[in-house]
This record gives structure tokens, C-alpha cells and sequence, in this order.
């Protein structure tokens, strides 16, 4: 049978070698393979319609259908259609995106570059922050404090910041990799703990950490200000002000990894502004070009730029870069995409649409399945349990999300499984009757599941 003979969905099952997809259910159900976008929709080969309630992957973030980001990739693929910024080189839109990026952020930074994703974007602060650290005398800081739970990327070092148990298929994390306390009051606070003194016992066991491992061997610590991949986990208030202090006094910058909650998926701009952190790098992805193109971005702070800045110059260059990073169709869809959301109303609609979707999550939290919704924004999370009193989970082989995100599909909306969780990321063009369908339709699921899964442990 000849490929031209055969469904996408065929040619793709002989064809594609899938990543973050659970095998058990791709084998049963297929794939899904999407022919075209429509606002927050897609449409699938065989013309099914899915409100794509995780914007992709978290990127699409404007839809899938803005043709003003068409428009401005085609001008200028037609002036300069690609570039580089090696060699002292550049182009306009890099700078002017570089410019724009300095001028939003929500403290103080300095200097900007490119990269092509946030997973590079993550590696790249960490090659600077040890070429920093060794030109300084320090080369035994080369540590990294990260967080139980955390997700940073893909590449090997940002794998090794993400500190989830798959990594350890790959033989990670690296020895260089510290893992601190995961900010989920829910599932790791002591029985009666409050939010302050919850997050008071993890500054003390930051502090605890930091002095076992020697100051001097830590060059940093990556933080997202909310967890996305971990399943939206939002730190109590006080957190950020919690640890913060600790790694001043050890001379330990912060990385805020705002690749998910930039450019307003927070409901502020920043989810540095959301949760009061105020980090000495930056890294952004995703939201800055809508999805429209791969773009990730690396922002330092006056301290950090001076002193990076002095490394390099030691070396004549920093031995570092990505081919297309900066490319100029990127900057110029990025620049476009910052404009439409900063200046069109885009984050006043995630705050008004975001209320929506919280206060349905609140609602359904007292669902008998639901132990916790949690969110902030246009991101949110529902973690199943068994027991919600005891806050069990429900066995894995019951594969619970994976069952919730199906039944979703089925009727017409994509949300993510994660273990016992799903979680949801709508576009921020989203509709409040978009929301208000979209959380009828999990009332809906989570009983027909909740049923099911009672009778199969029974």
C-alpha cells in the first residue's frame, strides 16, 4: 500500500516517532493529526472541531488563525528572510526586540539575546552563570538549586533541572543538580501548617541545603513563578519573600523561568509580578511569539550583564549561540505578537476570562473525585483523588487523566492528562462562554468517570 493510499493518521502511525504521548492510549485511540486552525480551534483531517484548551503547549496563545502574525513573517521573509547574530552581527528586528523585551520587563534588566526555545534559553544561563563564576575565582560554583516537581526543558541540562522521575530514562540529573522542597501546600504542607509557616520551613530547608552543600559550590537557582508542567502549582503569597533573602545573603542568583507564564498567562504580564519574585535573570519562550515561531529569549540584570559581560571579554567572545537564534522572522512575529497582546486588551480579557475559569475550577472542587483545584489566570489544574479526605491518588493503572482527557476529546475539547491530574491553558483570545462550556462539559466527565473508576475498584 503506498503511502498516498493511506489516512494521515496511518502514514503518521508508520511513520513518527512520538514524544510526550502515553503509548498505551495513542495505540488504542490514534493519533490526532490537525489540518488547520481556527481562533482557539483546531480542525482535524477527518473536519472534527476542538477548542484547544491547552493552547497547544501553552504557546498558541493568540489563536491559531492571527493573521497579522502571517503578515509580518511574510514581509520579512521577503527583506531578510534569516540571519544570524554571530560575529558582532545582527538584524533590526533583534534589536527592537531586544529594546521591547527591556523596556516590559517587571525589573530591572540590562541586555538580551535569542535562542530558539526556553530549554536553550535555560541551558544558555547556565554555561554563562559557570563562565561568570570561573572568571570570578569561583570555578567550584556549579551547582544548581532547583525545585521537586519543576519543569525547565528538554535539552541535557535543562533536563536535569526538571526534576521529574521520566528523567531518570536518560541516566539524569547530573551531579551538578540540587533539588529543593516542591511549593505545593496541598500535597507537602504538615497537617494543620499554614501557607507562612509552610513556606517558612522551606526557607529553612533552602537554608539547610545551601550550608550542606557549601555556598561557594552554587552557581544558581531556576524557579518558575508558577509551576505549569508540574501541574499549575501556584506557591503560597509569601514564598518568593521566603527565599529570596536566603540567596542574597549567599550571593545566589535567581533564574525566573517565565517560558509558560510570560506575556500574561498569570493575568499579570509577568508571573514574576504575580508572585512578588524579583529575579536576577530572566528567561521567556513561548507567549512572545505566540507560538508562531520558535523563540526563547535570556534577559540579565545590571549586576549579572556587567559581570558576564567581563568573563566574556576575558575569553574575546562568549563561546555560545544558537544558528538561528535572533533569526529576524522571529523577532519581527515576536514584536508583533508583544504589540497585540501589551496593546489590545489581550491581558484585561486573561484577567476577565481567567475569573471565569477559576471560579468554575472552585466549583468544581467539590466534585467526591476532585482533591484540589488550583490556578491562577488562564492556567488551572484538577488533581483527582481516591480519597479526599486522605488525599489518596487513584491507582495508576486506572490511567484517571488519561480517561478525563479522552472523554474531553471526545465531546470536543483538548486538555492535558497529567498522572491523576489535568490541566488546562486556554488561549488568551478565549471566550467567557468559552470557558463556561468547557467547564460544563468536565461536570459532565468527571461523574461519568468518577462512576467508572468506582466500579473497576470495587
Amino acid at each position: 500500500m503506498t503511502a498516498a493510499s493511506q489516512s494521515w493518521e496511518q502514514r503518521e502511525s508508520g511513520s513518527f516517532f512520538h514524544t510526550f504521548s502515553d503509548l498505551p492510549s495513542l495505540s488504542e485511540d490514534g493519533p490526532v493529526v490537525v489540518e488547520r486552525g481556527e481562533g482557539a480551534y483546531i480542525v482535524d483531517t477527518g473536519g472534527r472541531r476542538y477548542f484547544e484548551g491547552n493552547s497547544g503547549l501553552w504557546n498558541m496563545t493568540l489563536g491559531f488563525s492571527e493573521q497579522r502574525l502571517a503578515e509580518v513573517a511574510a514581509r520579512q521573509y521577503a527583506e531578510l528572510p534569516g540571519y544570524h547574530t554571530f560575529f558582532g552581527r545582527n538584524s533590526k528586528p533583534s534589536i527592537a526586540l531586544a529594546e521591547k523585551m527591556l523596556a516590559l520587563a517587571p525589573v530591572p534588566m540590562s541586555r538580551a539575546f535569542f535562542t530558539n526555545s526556553g530549554s536553550e534559553a535555560n541551558e544558555s544561563v547556565v554555561k554563562l552563570l559557570w563562565m561568570m563564576w570561573a572568571f570570578e575565582g569561583q570555578p567550584r560554583r556549579r551547582k544548581f538549586l532547583t525545585r521537586k516537581n519543576a519543569y525547565h526543558g528538554a535539552t541535557v541540562m535543562a533536563a536535569s533541572l526538571t526534576a521529574k522521575d521520566y528523567n531518570r530514562a536518560f541516566g539524569l540529573p547530573l551531579p551538578e543538580i540540587v533539588v529543593l522542597d516542591c511549593p505545593h501546600a496541598y500535597r507537602y504542607a504538615a497537617p494543620g501548617e499554614s501557607d507562612d509557616e509552610f513556606c517558612a520551613r522551606l526557607a529553612a530547608n533552602l537554608e539547610a541545603t545551601i550550608q550542606a552543600e557549601d555556598p561557594e559550590t552554587i552557581a544558581g537557582m531556576f524557579a518558575e513563578p508558577v509551576m505549569g508542567a508540574g501541574g499549575v502549582i501556584v506557591p503560597p503569597k509569601n514564598y518568593f519573600r521566603h527565599i529570596q533573602p536566603i540567596l542574597r545573603r549567599h550571593g545566589i542568583p535567581l533564574v525566573a523561568d517565565e517560558v509558560i507564564c510570560g506575556f500574561g498567562r498569570t493575568g499579570s504580564l509577568w508571573g514574576t509580578e504575580t508572585v512578588a519574585m524579583q529575579p536576577d535573570i530572566m528567561v521567556a519562550s513561548k507567549s512572545m511569539s505566540a507560538g508562531y515561531f520558535p523563540m526563547g529569549a535570556v534577559m540579565l540584570s545590571e549586576d549579572i550583564d556587567r559581570r558576564a559581560k567581563a568573563a566574556a571579554e576575558a575569553l574575546e567572545e562568549f563561546p555560545h549561540g544558537f544558528t538561528t537564534g535572533g533569526h529576524p522572522v522571529g523577532c519581527a512575529v515576536s514584536l508583533e505578537a508583544i504589540r497585540i497582546i501589551t496593546e489590545e486588551g489581550v491581558v484585561d480579557n486573561i484577567r476577565d476570562v481567567g475569573a471565569v475559569l477559576q471560579s468554575g475550577l472552585e466549583q468544581l472542587a467539590e466534585h467526591p473525585m476532585v482533591g484540589e483545584a488550583r490556578g491562577v489566570g488562564l492556567m488551572g489544574a484538577l488533581e483527582m483523588v481516591a480519597d479526599k479526605r486522605s488525599k489518596t491518588p487513584f491507582a495508576g493503572h486506572l490511567r484517571i487523566g488519561e480517561r478525563i482527557a479522552k472523554a474531553a476529546r471526545e465531546r470536543g475539547f483538548i486538555i492535558r492528562p497529567l498522572g491523576s491530574s489535568v490541566v488546562l491553558a486556554p488561549p488568551f483570545i478565549s471566550t467567557t462562554s468559552e470557558m463556561e462550556a468547557l467547564i460544563g462539559t468536565l461536570r459532565e466527565i468527571l461523574d461519568l468517570v468518577h462512576a467508572s473508576a468506582r466500579k473497576e475498584a470495587a
